[in-house]
């Protein structure tokens, strides 16, 4: 009788293997004790499902679980428990020797813009001791860092701070300038020369063409807009902005291909199949990202041959249990978590699909349906946990975009290699990766565009099991939807339908609602309510203008009598032209201070082309607007108006305001922070609010007692999922909850209504 899904026994092992990696790196026994026994429950069916073998599956398994968390146990304790995370619990001064281990990268933080170096520290010089190890440290430094190449050697002094987790012995803090003891050896320098005539090939392109080609290549990044990565994320093309199975199984592929045009046949293919996995190591840097890709695209290639299933799926298994015990921390790594699910999808889900669709449709057009529809149904669940969202175009998204990746990616390739002895052929051969490119490009602004592009769904345990469980249950009927022309179609056609045709949500938007914290990601867009039909007046825009327009749709906004924009970072005004457009909008407040100058150059031109400008924010004067009082109350008549471009001034420079409606008092932050808010404590004595909107999305720069003693029943943070900020900080969220208020935060909750009714004030959410 032949077995209706493939070896599975690998793959239970791997799930032990992951339970272990986590029991061991310091996250807790429990949960992956529990997990562990399930995993032999399960495993002990499967063994007797398969026939035989039951106990030595089981006692595997145990084996494996011990030994990656034994791994994992000394990995976690070497990391934690060594001179330098001792050195930095002092904050001593130190000098440190080692080698950057990764690309160095841009990072904001209060004070501006700050380089993050990662470092294998192998010398430690403190007190007059010096100290042999080999331990990973993160280095914060500024601008002149980013010129230091990977695998270089590097001296630095700074003084060294405790590390919040266990990836990292210890954290540095240096003012100076690198002194580079030691150039990178030849695979590093070659590798940089690569990614450099890659970047240069496709220089002359617009912005969004010339950040994309290197992403698909090797994972690089830099430069791209933050606007056109929320597309991505929202259609379900984020894998291809960084390194993944994907990119490998395209450039070996294509050098399998070259091989086999040069007559290479038999084993010598295996070996232009490794020499290409290690060239795309080296090319996309040997970081655990890209082991991890390696790995997950080897798995690919045996999944495309000769009984492509079972091969595949032992290999997956292997592939986990190995990476695992090379680095347990993968275990708690998301990106490792959607690799491993994707490619578990593609192998177990998409053969049954795939053969289903192929009884009514071509078998390629089958194929490219079921290939990107598997490997989003295994994520979903697991995206939903990081974004609080699920896509509903995804699967068109990358059925779209296929057909312009691999020429992408082959061509962006060939672009920089061509452009190392050929630089204006390799511009040519850029520029078509460029064309190419655009149509991806495309394809995420338009999906991300669609009026129910993704949906809201909670990241709570209850709300996370239910959508495995109605993700286990498609698995199931898939097969049997699929097969037949008439149920495809309507499933389609109702997906169509669904994508097309915003859905109101049911209760929203509450009635007696007085503010709206709308969830326009990592950033802040108010709406308030003026108590006249279809009226209200606006405080920041958010970081892109989808969201933001989704909201006041949503609240049936047609008339904006007064925008007001706190300050001029990304944040806060590059959804401005939702606000804008469509709208019948009055006067426009902005901040004393024009800084940065990309933003205020953005409100400048967006509100001339609707025919309106902007005017500071009038301190102490009060305006009505309906049931709406506002009065400014920062910054200051005589504050300045040009300011040194960092970060922290533009953010103390928001303006801040006191909004009464209907007898309910709100504290309007804006992103001020401790100086500011120390000040603003001093000029307003004994304050008292009912709501508040916690400044910089919650970050920990804040002026802890002031924000207590306002009083508030109810704190609003607005912040992105999974921000890069570390936005919200625990401490500030403990001490507000400390107080008695109650708070909420668009991470989590989704769009926050502040609501009164008879008298009573309350809020309702959106998740």
């Amino acid at each position: 009788m032949n077995r209706v899904l493939p070896d599975l026994r690998t793959a239970f092992l791997a799930a032990f293997a992951w339970a272990g990696a986590l029991a061991g790196s310091g996250h807790g026994v429990v949960i992956p004790v529990a997990v562990a026994l399930a995993l032999a429950l399960v495993t002990a069916a499967l063994a007797r499902w398969h026939g035989g073998g039951r106990a030595l599956v089981l006692l595997a398994g145990l084996l494996v679980y011990a030994a990656v968390a034994t791994v994992a146990g000394m990995r976690y304790a070497r990391v934690t428990h060594n001179p330098l995370t001792r050195l930095a619990a002092e904050r001593a001064g130190a000098t440190l020797v080692g080698t950057v281990v990764d690309d160095p990268r841009v990072i904001q933080s209060r004070f501006g813009d700050e380089v993050l170096v990662r470092l294998q520290v192998r010398q430690v010089t403190a007190g007059g001791s010096e100290i042999s190890l080999r331990e990973p440290v993160l280095v914060f430094a500024h601008r002149p860092w980013l010129a230091v190449p990977l695998g270089a050697t590097v001296r630095v002094d700074g003084h060294l701070a405790v590390a919040a987790g266990g990836d990292v012995a210890a954290l540095l803090s240096t003012p100076e300038s690198p002194d580079i003891r030691a150039g990178p050896d030849v695979w590093w320098r070659a590798s940089g020369k690569v990614r450099a005539a890659l970047r240069d090939s496709v220089a002359g392109l617009p912005p969004g063409r010339r950040a994309l080609v290197p992403a698909l290549v090797d994972g690089d990044e830099t430069g791209l807009d933050p606007a056109l990565a929320d597309d991505f994320r929202t259609t379900g093309l984020t894998h291809l902005l960084a390194v993944s199975g994907t990119n490998l199984t395209l450039v070996v592929g294509f050098a399998l291909v070259v091989a086999r045009w040069l007559h290479v046949r038999g084993r010598w293919l295996y070996a232009v199949g490794a020499a290409g996995i290690a060239g795309f190591v080296l090319l996309a840097r040997a970081e655990p990202s890209v082991l991890r890709a390696a790995a997950m695209g080897g798995v690919a290639l045996l999944g495309m041959g000769a009984n492509g299933a079972d091969r595949g799926t032992r290999a997956l298994g292997v592939a986990t249990i190995v990476l695992l015990l090379v680095d347990p921390g993968l275990a708690s790594a998301v990106g490792f978590g959607l690799s491993v699910l994707a490619t578990a999808g593609i192998l177990l889900l998409a053969p049954s699909w795939r053969d289903a669709l192929a009884r009514w449709l071509p078998r390629w057009v089958a194929e490219a349906i079921a290939v990107p529809a598997a490997a989003q149904l295994a994520c979903t669940p697991l995206v939903a946990a990081i974004a609080g969202q699920v896509s509903l175009v995804a699967v068109a998204a990358n059925l779209l975009a296929a057909p312009a990746v691999a020429p992408a990616t082959v061509l962006g390739l060939i672009g920089g290699l061509v452009t190392l002895a050929w630089p204006v052929a390799g511009r040519v051969v850029g520029a078509a990766a460029g064309w190419c490119v655009e149509w991806i490009i495309q394809v995420a602004e338009r999906g991300a565009g669609l009026p129910t592009a993704a949906v809201s769904w909670g990241s709570g345990a209850i709300a996370l099991t239910v959508l495995t469980l109605l993700c286990a249950s498609l698995v199931v009927v898939a097969p049997r939807v699929l097969a037949r022309r008439s149920t495809g179609l309507t499933c389609c056609g109702l997906m169509v339908v669904t994508v097309l045709v915003r859905v109101p949500t049911p209760g929203w938007p509450p009635d007696g609602w007085l503010m709206v914290a709308c969830d326009v990601g990592q950033g802040d867009g108010l709406v308030l309510n003026a108590g006249q039909a279809h009226t209200a007046v606006v405080v920041d825009a958010g970081p892109d203008p989808r969201p933001m327009g989704r909201c006041l749709d949503d609240l049936g906004i047609r008339r904006v009598p007064l925008v007001v924009l706190t300050h001029f970072h990304a944040d806060h005004v590059d959804g401005l032209p939702a606000v804008l457009g469509g709208r019948q909008v009055g006067t426009v407040w902005v901040s004393r201070l024009q800084d940065p100058p990309e933003g205020v150059s953005l409100v400048r031109t967006t509100t001339a082309a609707v025919g309106l400008t902007t005017v500071p924010a009038p301190y102490a004067a009060t305006r009505r607007v309906g049931d709406i009082i506002l009065e400014p109350v920062w910054p200051l008549p005589d504050s300045p108006t040009v300011g040194p471009g960092d970060g922290s001034t533009a953010n103390n420079a928001s303006v801040v305001m006191l909004a009464r409606i209907r007898g309910v008092t709100f504290f309007l932050g804006g992103d001020i922070e401790p100086e500011g808010q120390q000040r603003l404590a001093a000029a307003l004595p004994g304050l008292h609010v009912d709501v508040l909107k916690v400044p910089h999305h919650g970050s920990r720069y804040q002026d802890v007692p002031f924000l207590q003693s306002l009083g508030a029943r109810l704190a609003v943070i607005s912040v992105g999922a999974d921000n890069d900020y570390g936005h919200p900080a625990p401490e500030t969220v403990a001490a507000l909850a400390a107080t008695g208020e109650r708070v909420l935060r668009t991470d989590r909750d989704g769009s926050v209504a502040v609501v009164e009714r008879d008298g009573r004030l309350s809020a309702v959410t959106t998740r």
